[in-house]
C-alpha cells in the first residue's frame, strides 16, 4: 500500500521529465527538458548546496549524538538532556526554523542582548544571516531538529545492547567511556539506527520549508527551485520541474552513495583503532563538546519559541531594545479570522491520517511483530525517497485520474509519511510487552481478537497514544505534500506560515509559527493525560 504511491509517483515524475505528459501536449520522448534544466543559472550551485547541507548536517548530528550517548549513557546528565530534548520532537521543522531565525537575524535577540554596549550597533547590521550563501544557517536549523530524533532512535536501540557488561569490560582494559563505547558497542548500535540515519540524510538533502526560511536565496537550494517551478503560472514549467525532481532523486542517491563510502572509511578506522591497542585516556573535551552542542541546540529552539510568543504580542519594538515597549493582542485579533479555516483543516488532516496510520500499524504489528527492520523496508520507502521526487508525480497522476484537491486526498498522502513514524514509535513497546499475559488469556479460552482488544491494547494504551501523537506531529509539519496535493485549495497552518516567511511582519509570523508549534504539544499532552485519567486507580498502568 505504501510502495505503490511511491512507485506511481516516481513514474509520474520520470515520464514528464522525458517529455511524456499528454495532458500538456507532451507525446514524444525527449531530453530537451534536461537541457533546459542544465541551462538554468547556477543550477549546479543549487544542487551542491543541497547535497553539502544534507551530508554535513546528518554527519554532525550523528557524531554529536553518538559521542553524547557514549560519554553519558546511564548518568544524571544523560537523563537531564534526554528530558530536555524529548519535547523538541514535537516542534515542526518550520517552527524551529522560525525560532532560530528570530535568534540569529541581524535584528534578532542574540544581537540585541549585546548591542550597543559590545557591538556599537544602533541599527541592524547589513548581514546576510539567515539565508547566507553557504547554507550555514540552514544546516544549523537541520542539526537542531536531527539531534533529538537521532537521540530517540538510539535510546530505543540501546536496551538491545549489552551496554553495562561492555562498559565494565572496556574499563577493565583501560579504555575511557567514549573510546570503549566506540570499539565495543558502536558497530552494533549503528546497525540498529542505520535506516533512520538514511531517512535523515535523504530528508536533509531535499528539505523545502527549512530551506525557504533559513537557506540561501540567490540561488536557492534545488528543492526550493523545483517548488517554485511547480508554483509557476506557466504550466510548461512542469516539465522543467519534473527534470529537476529527477535531478533531486539522483542527488539523494549520490548522498547515500557518499555516505556508504564514509561508512567504509569509518569501518577501516574502527578496525585500526581496535587493533592498535591505544587507550585514548582523555575524553573530557569530547564529552563536554557533545553535551554543549546538544544543550545549546535545545536552548536555541526553546528560547526561539519564547521569542515567537513574545513577537506575537509585541507592540513597538525597535532595535536594539531587548524587550518591546508594549504588549498588545492586536496581532492575534487581526489573525484569528484568517486562522480559523487553516487551523480546522490542519487538525482534520492530522487526525484522519494519524488514526488510520495507528490502525494500520496495530494490524501490522499484531500479525508480524517479529519482523526485523530489513523486512519492514517497504514501509520506510517513503522516508528513503526525496519527497519532491514522487509527490510531484502523485500530483500529476491525481489530476489525470480526476481526484480533486480535498482534505481526504491530502490526508491520504500524509498517511504515506505518517505511517512509518507511527510504526517506528509503536514497534519497540509492542515487542517489549511480556507475552505471558497473552498466553494466560489464550489458555483461558480467549480468541486472538479478544486478547488484542482486552489485554494488549489496554496495556499499551500509552504507547498507542504516543505513536498517535507522533503521527499527529508529523502530519502537522508536512509542507510539500500539502502544497502539491492540496494545489492551493487545501491550506494548513504550516503552508500559511512558510508562505509568510517571505514577508517582513514578524508579529504575524510569530502567531502562525507559535500555533504550529503548539498543536503537536497538545497531541503529546493528550497522550500523557488520558492514561493518567483512565488508570488513576491502577498505579502500575499509569507508568
Amino acid at each position: 500500500m505504501l510502495c505503490l504511491p511511491v512507485l506511481a509517483g516516481l513514474a509520474g515524475t520520470l515520464l514528464p521529465a522525458f517529455g511524456y505528459l499528454p495532458a500538456l501536449g507532451g507525446t514524444q520522448v525527449t531530453f530537451r527538458h534536461f537541457e533546459a534544466l542544465a541551462d538554468q543559472p547556477h543550477i549546479l550551485r543549487s544542487a551542491l548546496i543541497s547535497l553539502s547541507a544534507g551530508l554535513t548536517s546528518t554527519f554532525v548530528a550523528l557524531i554529536v549524538v553518538a559521542t553524547f550517548v557514549a560519554g553519558f549513557a546511564g548518568t544524571r546528565s544523560f537523563a537531564f538532556i534526554q528530558h530536555l530534548l524529548s519535547p523538541l520532537l514535537a516542534v515542526p521543522h518550520a517552527a524551529s526554523a522560525f525560532a532560530i531565525a528570530f535568534l540569529i537575524a541581524p535584528s534578532g535577540f542574540l544581537l540585541r542582548i549585546i548591542s550597543p554596549e559590545l557591538t556599537g550597533f544602533t541599527r541592524p547590521p547589513d548581514w546576510l544571516i539567515p539565508n547566507d550563501p553557504l547554507g550555514l544557517s540552514m544546516m544549523s536549523g537541520l542539526i537542531a531538529k536531527e539531534v533529538p530524533f537521532l537521540l530517540l532512535v538510539m535510546l530505543a536501540a540501546l536496551p538491545q545492547l549489552p551496554v553495562a557488561n561492555a562498559r565494565r569490560l572496556m574499563t577493565a582494559l583501560g579504555y575511557n567511556r567514549v573510546s570503549g563505547f566506540a570499539i565495543a558497542l558502536w558497530p552494533l548500535l549503528y546497525r540498529q539506527v542505520r535506516l533512520p540515519v538514511f531517512a535523515v540524510l535523504v530528508y536533509s538533502t531535499s528539505v523545502v520549508d527549512v530551506a525557504m526560511i533559513l537557506g540561501p536565496q540567490l540561488p536557492p537550494t534545488l528543492p526550493v527551485r523545483i517548488a517554485r517551478w511547480l508554483a509557476d503560472d506557466d504550466i510548461g514549467t512542469r516539465f522543467l520541474a519534473s527534470a529537476g525532481a529527477v535531478l533531486q532523486l539522483a542527488l539523494g542517491l549520490l548522498a547515500i552513495t557518499i555516505w556508504l563510502g564514509v561508512e567504509r572509511l569509518g569501518r577501516i578506522c574502527h578496525r585500526r583503532l581496535s587493533s592498535s591497542g591505544k587507550r585514548l585516556v582523555g575524553d573530557g573535551f569530547l564529552r563536554l563538546a557533545a553535551a554543549s552542542v546538544m544543550a545549546v541546540s535545545a536552548a536555541f529552539i526553546f528560547i526561539g519559541l519564547g521569542l515567537l510568543a513574545l513577537w506575537s504580542v509585541a507592540g513597538f519594538w525597535p532595535f536594539p531594545d531587548r524587550l518591546p515597549t508594549s504588549l498588545t493582542l492586536k496581532t492575534w485579533d487581526r489573525a484569528l479570522g484568517a486562522l480559523a479555516a487553516p487551523l480546522a483543516t490542519t487538525v482534520a488532516v492530522a487526525l484522519l491520517s494519524s488514526l488510520v496510520a495507528l490502525a494500520i500499524a496495530i494490524g501490522l504489528l499484531s500479525r508480524s511483530a517479529h519482523r526485523s527492520a530489513d523486512r519492514w523496508l517497504p514501509v520506510f520507502l517513503p522516508l528513503l525517497v526525496p519527497e519532491i521526487a514522487f509527490v510531484f508525480g502523485l500530483q500529476i497522476l491525481a489530476a489525470m485520474v480526476g481526484f480533486s484537491p480535498s482534505i481526504a486526498t491530502v490526508a491520504a498522502v500524509h498517511l504515506v509519511f505518517v505511517l512509518p513514524y507511527v510504526l517506528l514509535s509503536l514497534g519497540p513497546p509492542w515487542r517489549a510487552l511480556d507475552r505471558r499475559y497473552e498466553q494466560i488469556a489464550s489458555g483461558l479460552g480467549k480468541s486472538p481478537l479478544a486478547i488484542l482488544v482486552t489485554i494488549r491494547l489496554p496495556m499499551l494504551l500509552r504507547a498507542c497514544l504516543t505513536a498517535f501523537a507522533v503521527g499527529f506531529a508529523v502530519s502537522i509539519s508536512l509542507y510539500l505534500p500539502t502544497v502539491l496535493i492540496g494545489a492551493g485549495r487545501v491550506t494548513t497552518i504550516t503552508t500559511e506560515a512558510v508562505a509568510l516567511s517571505s514577508g517582513g511582519d514578524r508579529r504575524i509570523i510569530g502567531v502562525y509559527a507559535l500555533l504550529q508549534a503548539l498543536l503537536p504539544f497538545l497531541g503529546f499532552l493528550v497522550a500523557s493525560l488520558v492514561p493518567q485519567l483512565l488508570f488513576r486507580h491502577r498505579r502500575a498502568m499509569r507508568i
